[in-house]
């Protein structure tokens, strides 16, 4: 989600996702996919900045989750402080099992 300030001074947040073009017309309008407009006080280069900084902390969020997960993994798997060794296994003395 992005902050924006509409023209009469109000702040909302909008998911930057449904954006389909920002003109500038001088004012800034966001239309979204829907075909819904909105006035905003924000420049052009200030709300692609805005975008682009909202999906990269997508990113950076998804790889540190990525990450995390991929210790807890490892450490699931290694509790040990070494390799997991297997007993040897013998046969029967009397052939049953």
């Amino acid at each position: 989600m992005i902050s924006l300030t509409r023209l009469s001074g109000s702040v909302f947040v909008l998911n930057a996702d449904l954006v389909e073009r920002v003109d500038a017309t001088p004012d800034t309008v966001v239309t979204l996919v829907d075909g819904t407009k909105y006035v905003v006080t924000e420049s052009l280069e200030e709300i692609c900045e805005l975008v682009v900084d909202y999906r990269g902390a997508i990113v950076a969020r998804s790889a540190a989750l990525d990450a995390e997960r991929r210790s807890q993994a490892s450490g699931r798997r290694n509790r040990g402080t070494g390799p997991v060794r297997l007993a040897a296994v013998t046969p029967d003395e009397g052939g049953e099992r």
